[in-house]
């Protein structure tokens, strides 16, 4: 039986995450000699190969001494903010990764909010240490005051420090040591990451993330939490509405490597995928059929901006896609609701209309482009804020934007904002560049960015992030 310690790795958008990963796998022989492996490996889909992002979290193992690390790939941006905090549950610790000239970007404090909250110890890693112009010293100030900020716990505070470069497959505790390999950062993980603890009594085991397969249906992945889950034990599920069936489980995987290895049983602690329930959701809890205990229920982040899809009735209908009726796009819109977990759709009081609501722009457009390359034809209506009512009063989602932008420019951005009943909250000088923070209503950034970029010659580079609800 291998030592277990679960991790997850959080960063901001392009820190170099999925990066890192491709160097442990390859260090660590997950790959034959002789294989041909792709760049940035985890981002297995289309999409996330194009755009350079991650979009779905992911598990794999990676086989180091006689332990077995299990590291949950998490997507950087705040759109998919659904899928980080759900597998955060999963780990014991999480690998906070910043640039090393950056510094902590919006995302790395809405990750670090999310794992510090779960009581998560971190490991700092300051990454893309090659940069020419890195400046590892003060980025770290800035982690410093970033955990200050976050209100950390003291244990929190007591971060180990590695300094890589995930490109060049190196990490060191300090700067003037020999650059070889990644070896000291899996071993921090070691010693570091506490293991999962133990707990004995009757199985307790719930659903983080799903994956789909035409074959087998809905498959749940999620993390044995109390004694070991058993296929051939008597098992129930209890639903988030408090109803509780008996199930049955036809295949258990857990995780080797990059591949799925079917068990008859998982230890406590362990990530693992199960086969064969139907009705599986994100949330359930998986428990002993005679003495079925519920684990707490997950909450996840309210959608902010709906959009209305409808059918294609322009006259070049059928020209490029094949799935062109209403009941083909509704059946779609609703198999999507079986994995991705922030998304709502509601029927309209029109057949052929659905409004789809989610976390965010690159949330909903990430659905429309996947559902083009499928072959679906569609109309969509411009997207909308979700107004909610609190205490009778009108209430609108306010977002944190951070702006970097070379200094000359930094007025025509404040000017922009401003229009858009944007506040500036704080600015700071890093080199030739400012980074600006404002408070903007959600409605004031839809076409912002093309604003700001024409402004600023390009140059500019914006960043945001759901922060509260707030009245008129």
């Amino acid at each position: 039986m291998k030592k277990i310690r679960n991790i997850a790795i959080i960063a901001h958008v392009d820190h170099g995450k999925t990066t890192l990963v491709d160097q442990i796998l390859t260090q660590c022989a997950v790959f034959r000699k002789n294989q041909v492996v792709r760049e940035r490996f985890l981002d297995s889909n289309d999409l996330e190969r194009e755009r350079g992002i991650t979009i779905l979290a992911k598990n794999i193992s990676i086989p180091f001494k006689d332990y077995k690390i299990n590291v949950i790939d998490t997507p950087g941006h705040a759109d998919f903010g659904g899928e980080v905090e759900r597998v955060l549950k999963m780990a014991d610790g999480v690998l906070l990764l910043v640039d090393s000239f950056e510094g902590p970007m919006p995302q790395t404090r809405f990750v670090l909010e999310k794992a510090l909250a779960l009581h998560l110890l971190p490991i700092v890693v300051i990454n893309k240490v090659d940069r020419p112009d890195n400046r590892p010293a003060e980025v770290l100030d800035e982690i410093y005051d970033l955990f200050i900020e976050l209100d950390a716990h003291e244990d929190q505070f007591d971060f180990p420090v590695i300094y890589a470069s995930g490109r060049d497959g190196w990490a060191v505790k300090d700067l003037k040591d020999e650059r070889t390999d990644l070896t000291p950062l899996l071993d921090s993980i070691i010693n570091d990451i506490p293991a999962p603890p133990t707990k004995k009594g009757t199985v307790q085991l719930q659903v983080m993330t799903l994956d789909y397969n035409d074959y087998v249906g809905r498959i749940g992945i999620g993390r044995v939490f109390r004694g070991k889950l058993k296929k051939s034990e008597k098992l129930s599920i209890i639903k988030r509405n408090g109803t509780i069936h008996a199930i049955s489980i036809k295949q258990l995987f857990i995780f080797e490597g990059l591949n799925r290895l079917e068990v008859e049983e998982v230890s406590c602690g362990d990530i693992c995928a199960i086969v064969g329930i139907e009705d599986v959701d994100i949330g359930d809890t998986i428990a002993d059929a005679e003495n079925p205990e519920p684990l707490p229920i997950i909450s996840i982040d309210e959608p902010t901006i709906s959009m209305t899809f409808t059918v294609n009735n322009s006259p070049f209908y059928g020209r490029e896609g094949k799935f062109v009726t209403s009941r083909q796009l509704r059946d779609r819109l609703f198999k999507e609701l079986e994995h991705n977990v922030a998304l709502r759709v509601q029927e309209t009081a029109s057949p052929d209309a659905y409004r789809v609501s989610g976390r965010g722009i690159l949330h909903l457009s990430i659905l429309i482009e996947n559902m083009r390359r499928e072959g679906y034809e569609l109309q969509i209506r411009e997207p909308k804020v979700i107004y909610k009512t609190i205490e009778n009063r009108k209430a609108e989602p306010i977002e944190v934007m951070v702006v970097d932008v070379p200094t000359e420019f930094a007025g025509k951005v404040i000017e922009l904002v401003g229009q858009r009943r944007g506040e500036m909250m704080k600015m700071e000088t890093k080199g030739s560049m400012n980074k600006i923070e404002f408070h903007i209503p959600s409605r004031g950034i839809m076409g912002l960015r093309t604003k700001v970029l024409t402004a600023t010659q390009g140059e500019a580079v914006m960043h945001h992030r759901f922060y509260q609800y707030e009245f008129f």
